[in-house]
């Protein structure tokens, strides 16, 4: 991994991935900020409490060639800007302090998002919702609230879609979507039962599936044809999705512009319809 950035979120988006044993290991790897090039593997293992074989295979597993490469990507990746941005939030924290740990927090979720965006899949997904006849966005909850911020700045520029977010309705709109059609999965988990059973009927219609999620091994990344992923460090308090929520929201509308550069002339003749249309609402 070239860019030390990646290193945290590359191991993050993996995680689903491993067994509960695996995790543990991980967590207890991940918890060592204090490992340098001269950590042997042995002590590694003795404090996760496994053998020295499964913290390699934990490794490997996370995407490294072994332990040695493990262990580098670590010491690389807590000494960058990226990884120092993030502190936990405590009880004692004044107000000043907590405004600034939320928005490092946020900051850090970006900068780790771009370091591991795939441009190619990006590009791909911009390709599919400007060719698209019809475009259907499939979430709940949080994420539902993600695809309708997208769908309304895709009607700025007159690209029209739909949001669904009941199980039932998702499912009758993908009955309906065929090989000219586009379906977006929004799920931060990548396994949302509603969403995953949505794109699977999507998909088996022809139509081109895309999942916005934080996990590169979830379900739902393995289900579609482009994935975009995020990344965000979980906290007891905010949690991942709300972190990850602002990586999404960002990650969207560098689509949205991507989307629209690909007939600016129309795109910005949209533009100008839609705003004047709505001109006259604002109070003079």
């Amino acid at each position: 991994m070239n860019d030390a950035r990646a290193v945290g979120a590359q191991i993050r988006v993996r995680l689903p991935s491993l067994t509960p044993l695996e995790g543990k290991v991980a967590a207890a790897i991940l918890a060592r900020k204090d490992i340098t090039d001269t950590t042997p593997l042995r002590e590694i293992a003795e404090a996760a409490g496994v053998s020295e074989p499964m913290v390699v295979k934990v490794a490997k597993k996370l995407g490294f060639d072994g332990f040695r490469d493990f262990r580098q990507g670590l010491i690389e990746y807590y000494q960058s800007e990226s990884a120092s941005l993030h502190t936990e939030i405590t009880p004692d924290d004044t107000p000043g302090v907590i405004v600034q740990k939320v928005f490092r927090t946020a900051m850090q979720a970006l900068e780790e998002t771009f370091a591991i965006l795939d441009l190619e899949a990006f590009d791909r997904a911009a390709d599919y919702l400007h060719r698209a006849r019809h475009r259907d966005f499939y979430g709940v909850g949080g994420s539902a609230q993600i695809a309708r911020d997208v769908s309304h700045k895709f009607l700025r520029i007159g690209i029209r879609s739909s949001v669904f977010d009941d199980s039932h309705m998702m499912m009758m709109s993908a009955a309906l979507l065929g090989p000219d059609d586009v379906a977006i999965a929004f799920s931060h988990s990548g396994e949302t039962a509603a969403v995953l059973d949505a794109v699977e009927l999507a998909r088996k219609n022809g139509a081109r599936t895309i999942a916005v999620t934080n996990y590169s091994e979830s379900t739902l990344a393995h289900s579609v044809d482009v994935v975009l992923c995020s990344t965000a460090e979980n906290s007891p308090l905010l949690g991942e999705n709300a972190t990850a929520r602002i990586a999404q929201l960002n990650l969207l509308d560098a689509l949205f512009v991507a989307v629209a550069q690909k007939d600016r002339a129309t795109a910005d003749a949209n533009l100008a319809r839609t705003m004047r249309a709505v001109q006259f609402k604002r109070k003079q």
